[in-house]
């Protein structure tokens, strides 16, 4: 495949790069798993928004630039290669608002939307509970319709950025007698609701990255309802498609590290030669994030055509979350055992701590969104057409 872009694409991609090298912060900011880190994302997103720059997709109206998915790619490519710090409400921006275009009341679009964009709401996710993860039509967290309100009870755990964000959105079982994907309704709900605990979960890094949430007669409006009762896994799906698909995970991320991994191997080539094995794992970190970058171009034509992304989404989710860890793992063997020496130390500082962090962190990526088993489930039975296990 040959990418040539137009003279309009050409003259985004110089905007974008312009206006990011005249404000990103020339200091890294701190880990959005603190409460310093998260107050100083936050900021940062509302800067993103007063430059309309904080989801390029969405409508004008709506504090977007109407953008299609070639020039958010094209804004992902200039906003990883400019060092721009991570999006501290991805989920909201790059999940729920998907979801909302979608499904909301053109009442919730307004409602929700700008403030989404401007940072003012940080959003959290709520469907994994301690006995319903990746097998999410398990869950048992009650939602019990009162009037014009629903009564929650129940918890949920494995929720990122719940320590410090504002608004929740989550799947409840609205019908006590239902089992499985039926009788579910998705909610948006505010973190300060009275009968709403969070307690926070440390990750291996020891910050405070996840949450596990609990839920005592909560009051939330039913007018927090997105789409019909019931229907909350038609929408959960939707959204899961958009996690495991093009907007959670850009391949610009993956080539910004595949390029940083080649530095590290030409900085240390005299000893990574050692191990010819370093070279070609180098090699084809570099071949495997261009061929998603030029795959993910490939599937935005489609859908800029009036095509659909469907269950081919979960081989996204695996090639991407499985290509992380790799370039990770290859990563620390060039470095041997300095790229064991956790970031907060003195000697780690820059970017040689940042890889362990990365692995850390990549140790994730096969379980969120849904384990990477139960994605090749998917692959197996909705795309190769093999019988259910």
């Amino acid at each position: 495949m040959h990418l040539e872009y137009t003279e309009r694409q050409q003259a985004f991609r110089a905007e974008i790069r312009a206006w990011l090298a005249e404000r990103v912060p020339r200091a890294p900011l701190a880990s959005f798993d603190t409460a310093e880190g998260f107050a100083q994302h936050r900021d940062w997103e509302r800067t993103l928004y007063e430059g309309r720059w904080s989801m390029v997709t969405w409508p004008k109206e709506l504090g977007g630039r109407g953008c299609d998915l070639i020039e958010w790619l094209i804004f992902e490519e200039e906003y990883w290669r400019a060092g721009a710090p991570m999006r501290v409400n991805q989920n909201g921006i790059f999940l729920l608002g998907p979801t909302l275009m979608e499904f909301g009341t053109p009442e919730q679009k307004a409602r929700f939307l700008p403030r989404m964009a401007a940072g003012e709401h940080v959003w959290a996710q709520g469907w994994s509970e301690p006995n319903a993860g990746s097998d999410m039509a398990a869950i048992r967290c009650t939602a019990i319709r009162q009037g014009d309100e629903y009564v929650l009870n129940g918890q949920k755990i494995w929720s990122t950025r719940a320590v410090w964000a504002d608004w929740l959105f989550g799947l409840f079982r609205t019908d006590p007698a239902s089992s499985r994907h039926h009788g579910l309704t998705f909610l948006l709900m505010p973190l300060d609701t009275p009968g709403i605990t969070v307690r926070p979960i440390r990750q291996l890094n020891g910050l405070t990255g996840f949450a596990e949430i609990f839920f005592d007669d909560v009051r939330v409006p039913a007018e927090n309802r997105l789409a019909a009762e019931g229907a909350g896994w038609q929408v959960a799906m939707a959204t899961a498609g958009f996690e495991r698909g093009l907007m959670l995970r850009s391949p610009a991320r993956f080539q910004e590290t595949a390029r940083a991994l080649v530095r590290l191997y030409q900085e240390h080539r005299e000893s990574a030669d050692r191990d010819p094995a370093l070279r070609d794992a180098v090699t084809r970190a570099w071949m495997d994030t261009e061929a998603y970058a030029l795959s993910t171009y490939a599937t935005a034509s489609r859908l800029a055509k009036g095509g659909h992304i469907g269950a081919e989404s979960s081989t996204n989710k695996v090639f991407w979350s499985e290509l992380d860890i790799r370039m990770h793992e290859t990563a620390l063997a060039i470095l041997g055992q300095r790229g064991e020496l956790v970031p907060a130390q003195d000697a780690a500082q820059g970017t040689l701590g940042a890889w362990l962090d990365g692995f850390l962190f990549a140790q994730a990526g096969p379980i969120y969104a849904g384990t990477n088993e139960i994605q090749r489930n998917i692959v197996a039975e909705r795309l190769l057409g093999m019988p259910r296990a």
